[in-house]
């Protein structure tokens, strides 16, 4: 994977993991008790939201045109790390010693898979 390719793939990962805190501002807008066809269609967040992840789709598809899947798919792991910490930033969620602990396994696994540094 070349370092333009590698940079694709994370962007895509980080678009995925802002779209996630995106779907959570969405889902803080909705009122228990209001409709909820009408609690979707007014939802702002809800579209930008839909929108990153189009990007991202778009991003993710056009670099499987050059990098193969088991190479490119362990990436898509770091979202368990980046979530935890835009949600503790950006909505003042707590983080734990085990979103660390996991967050160094998960880098381990995704290293251990794609064969980084390749020789």
């Amino acid at each position: 994977m070349t370092v333009r390719q590698l940079c694709f793939v994370v962007f895509t990962v980080l678009a995925l993991s802002v779209g996630q805190i995106l779907f959570k501002l969405a889902a803080r807008d909705m009122r228990p008790g209001d409709p909820w066809l009408e609690q979707v269609a007014l939802n702002a967040w809800l579209y930008v939201a839909l929108a990153v992840y189009g990007v991202a789709t778009i991003v993710w598809v056009l670099l499987l045109r050059h990098v193969a899947l088991q190479l490119a798919y362990p990436f898509v792991a770091l979202a368990f790390f980046f979530v935890p910490l835009l949600a503790h930033w950006i909505l003042g969620e707590t983080l734990r010693w085990q979103t660390f602990a996991g967050a160094g396994l998960i880098l381990l696994g995704v290293w251990i898979s794609v064969g980084w540094p390749a020789r």
